[in-house]
């Protein structure tokens, strides 16, 4: 196999959950896992090299955020993070789609509903998993009606870009 430049950010992942989980116990080695194991998947659909990297790169960068306070101490950074992330996430899913689910002949407007649909599902999973861990793993994870409307807003249209985007990139993959 060879090396690609998103892969040394798979080898800062796994500096992370190590680094995480001496510095923030089993809840940082849970955070950093799913990290980790997220990082996996566009190397893994084959996505391209500039979708694997950003999205490596928020992934690892979103969680350090939370770990070390900064959405606490930039009020803004957080909706920004849940917009890139979950759009991020949803051209993952896409790609996944296309490779697994035999999607690949679908018409842009299903790619563009799809592609939104599901990141905003994944949105919203994510801020019941937070509400869980808040309530019953560790009251530091950051919840409230505020920050979980605002972060679904966000990943909302992070996601209805990022089906756009998808749309708009089989439009030309037809057209050549």
């Amino acid at each position: 196999m060879v090396l690609i430049a998103s892969d040394l950010l798979r080898v800062a992942a796994v500096v992370s959950l190590v680094a995480g989980t001496v510095a923030y116990g089993w809840v940082g080695a849970a955070l950093f896992l799913l990290v980790l194991g997220g990082t996996f998947v566009p190397r893994a659909v084959g996505a391209s090299p500039w979708l694997d990297t950003a999205y490596c790169a928020t992934l690892i960068f979103g969680a350090w955020a939370a770990q070390l306070d900064w959405y606490v101490t930039v009020e803004w950074l957080d909706v920004v993070v849940h917009a890139a992330a979950t759009g991020l996430i949803a051209a993952v899913a896409w790609r996944v789609l296309e490779v697994v689910g035999g999607v690949g002949s679908a018409p842009s407007p299903v790619a563009v509903v799809v592609t939104a649909a599901m990141a905003t599902a994944l949105a919203a999973v994510w801020e019941v998993l937070e509400w869980i861990g808040h309530t019953w793993i560790d009251s530091r994870i950051q919840v409230g009606c505020d920050d979980t409307i605002g972060d679904l807003a966000a990943g909302m249209a992070g996601a209805v870009v990022a089906g756009v985007a998808v749309g708009l990139a089989r439009r030309g993959d037809v057209a050549r």
